[in-house]
């Protein structure tokens, strides 16, 4: 493997800031949402229905488009491929293929010079939400998704990946009318919010088991919330596990759930952290010059 020069300085000029039209939706869900709740008032209906909504799209985005279409951590069927990518899109975090290229591309260079989203490096907001609103991110790189590519649903998906959000709010709406559809608004709103902040929080709040080249930190709170996602120096350390919570009492949703889809054979091959990963305790200093560690290999080979 090359190495990388762990520079932190920031590339980003005042234009790769500036935040696309593309982007409008993003503001406009969120003044629904508020816009909803103050119109129909406070439910606690309403706040299970968006907490629901929630956690079965953030499964989407954890099991799908992070630990399947991202690193490959695990197997499946075309047509079950295809039913995670469907549910992880409904979540508007952009297509499959866009996601599971900037992340890869985050792995490679996780809080150093290149990284789509370090806080470290470019500040919270950007980590955040700057990026995935940004101009400069708007393209994708295909040479880091080719074994994607290779699925023509996958492609159409992805171009067309506001379709499903899109379906999702519609049938809400023709269930339950425009209470629903506020709803639904506001656990769209929670759900970018609570994936983000694995790029934004992940990186400044927590603790360190593993020395790695970047800031990752694993947090409980934000593990619940995300279904597992905040066990992120674990992650980065050793990003081909399916499990992120490496050790029992690290609670992890999306892996339980994978685990009861392998019972049925909806998915298979789950990757484990080997028991010298997991023991290989590193002082929890800040270790910026450590090497590249296993969990920086490119997710795809």
């Amino acid at each position: 493997m090359a190495n990388t020069v762990l520079s932190r300085e920031s590339v980003l000029t005042p234009e790769d800031r500036r935040v696309s039209w593309r982007s409008l939706p993003f503001f406009v869900v969120h003044a629904l949402a508020i816009a909803g709740v103050a119109w129909f008032g406070w439910s606690w209906w309403g706040f299970a229905l968006a907490i629901a909504l929630y956690y079965v799209r953030m499964f989407g985005v954890t099991g799908g488009y992070h630990r399947y279409f991202s690193h490959r951590s695990f197997r499946t069927s075309r047509w079950f491929q295809f039913v995670l990518a469907l549910l992880a899109t409904t979540s508007a975090q952009k297509g499959v293929i866009w996601w599971a290229a900037h992340h890869r591309q985050h792995h490679k260079q996780s809080d150093l010079t290149g990284d789509v989203h370090s806080q470290q490096i470019d500040g919270f907001w950007w980590s955040h939400v700057g990026w995935i609103l940004s101009t400069k991110y708007e393209d994708t790189d295909e040479s880091k998704v080719k074994d994607l590519l290779k699925y023509p649903e996958l492609r159409w998906l992805d171009r067309w990946f506001l379709v499903p959000p899109f379906a999702l709010g519609f049938g809400m709406w023709l269930v339950g009318g425009w209470w629903a559809l506020t709803w639904f608004f506001v656990s769209t709103v929670l759900l970018w919010h609570g994936t983000f902040t694995i790029n934004s929080l992940t990186h400044m709040i927590g603790s360190r088991r593993y020395a790695t080249t970047d800031n990752s930190k694993n947090h409980l709170g934000l593990a619940l919330i995300t279904m597992g996602e905040g066990w992120h120096n674990n992650h980065h350390y050793y990003q081909r596990s399916t499990r992120q919570g490496f050790f029992w009492w690290e609670i992890d949703l999306t892996y339980y759930v994978l685990r009861a889809l392998s019972f049925v054979g909806l998915v298979w091959d789950l990757h484990e952290p080997p028991k010298k990963i997991r023991d290989a305790y590193l002082t929890p200093r800040e270790d910026e010059t450590a090497s590249i560690p296993i969990a920086q290999l490119d997710p795809a080979e």
